[in-house]
């Protein structure tokens, strides 16, 4: 895990921005930009073999041939597919996502998560992707990333972030699995164990493989948002995640604190189930981050939390910097509380 350059210069500056980044209104032209690119995702289209998912896919052809080169380039490696397409890939599987579930009508709300994923994501390897953080109206727990810079983040999971380190850990984490194109490569990995190849390939002999390969693809990306990445790519994004959320400025344990919420949550709790179902444990990824952590970070904590509604309400008094809970397990790293002044 890379550590922060220069840690007091970086954390004033990161500190400084941020605050002006959430705190200002943003232009017309920037919520209008939001809700033009919300709608566009919303609206993508497969259904045209040359365009849309498969074209940026396969880069147009014929039919037999995109098919023939969607399977060719997903087995070969991820460094196939450019910039463009990861995007438009991107594009595609969060309109599948929204399909599931509608926009939450908050657009403040809406605003407030965009400027902060997009300030996380300046301090990340790829800051120059068109980076989209939207709100789902539901009530479950829940947070999910596509290719190109797409990231979602439930109602519900908002609701239940005791502050904005919190919440930043968990953008952090998301962010992570997009510039480590943990997605695709999870994709790849499908396509190489034979899953795409069987279900396309009767349709491609047939050259009637426009939409089938899109909507076959898609169905790609539902089974893994099903199912989850692999361990190894969670434990890389909570690990890196950590690191880009200090970067930024803020608490390096927020996204421990979420973890100490999940290891309590019981599995027949609805609003948990699918963050339960696709993660490692909560108590394996807590390890996984002390090992990693240990207390290179320590010097980066004591700030006083701002709750998510202070944020967007900057006149609220910040509340009290409050003691880790008592059910956190001895041997799990703990959120650090700001030292207690003097009083005379």
């Amino acid at each position: 895990m890379r550590l922060p350059q220069s840690p007091a210069r970086t954390r004033l500056l990161a500190t400084a921005c941020t605050a002006l980044a959430l705190t200002l209104l943003p232009s017309q032209g920037q919520s209008q930009g939001v809700m033009n690119l919300l709608n566009a995702l919303g609206g993508g289209s497969t259904s045209n073999t040359g365009g849309g998912l498969l074209g940026a896919i396969t880069g147009g052809g014929s039919p037999a041939g995109q098919g023939d080169d969607l399977i060719s380039m997903l087995t070969r490696s991820v460094e196939s597919i450019d910039e463009p397409r990861e995007i438009e890939i991107g594009r595609q599987l969060s309109a599948v996502l929204l399909g599931s579930k509608p926009l939450h009508p908050d657009m403040a709300l809406q605003r407030y998560v965009n400027q902060l994923g997009r300030w996380i994501s300046l301090q990340s390897p790829r800051p120059h992707l068109p980076w989209t953080f939207v709100v789902l109206d539901d009530p479950g727990y829940n947070a999910f990333a596509a290719p190109g810079g797409y990231v979602f983040v439930t109602k519900g999971l908002i609701d239940r972030c005791a502050d904005e380190a919190e919440l930043a850990g968990i953008l952090a984490h998301e962010i992570t699995h997009v510039t480590a194109k943990h997605h695709l490569l999870a994709i790849r990995k499908t396509a190489q164990s034979g899953m795409l190849t069987q279900l396309v390939a009767s349709q491609i002999r047939t050259n009637a493989v426009g939409n089938v390969v899109a909507s076959q693809f898609l169905a790609l990306g539902r089974n893994l948002y099903a199912r989850g990445l692999d361990q190894t790519d969670e434990y890389d994004a909570d690990r890196t995640g950590v690191a880009l959320a200090t970067r930024a400025g803020f608490d390096p344990y927020g996204l421990v604190s979420v973890l100490q919420q999940l290891r309590t949550a019981t599995p027949d709790n609805p609003a948990f189930t699918l963050a339960l179902a696709t993660h490692p444990p909560a108590q394996a990824r807590l390890e996984q981050l002390e090992l990693a952590m240990g207390k290179n970070l320590d010097s980066f904590t004591g700030a006083a939390p701002v709750t998510v509604a202070q944020r967007m309400s900057p006149k609220a008094a910040p509340t009290a910097v409050t003691e880790p809970s008592p059910a956190a397990p001895a041997n799990a790293p703990v959120r650090k509380a700001a030292p207690k002044k003097k009083t005379s």
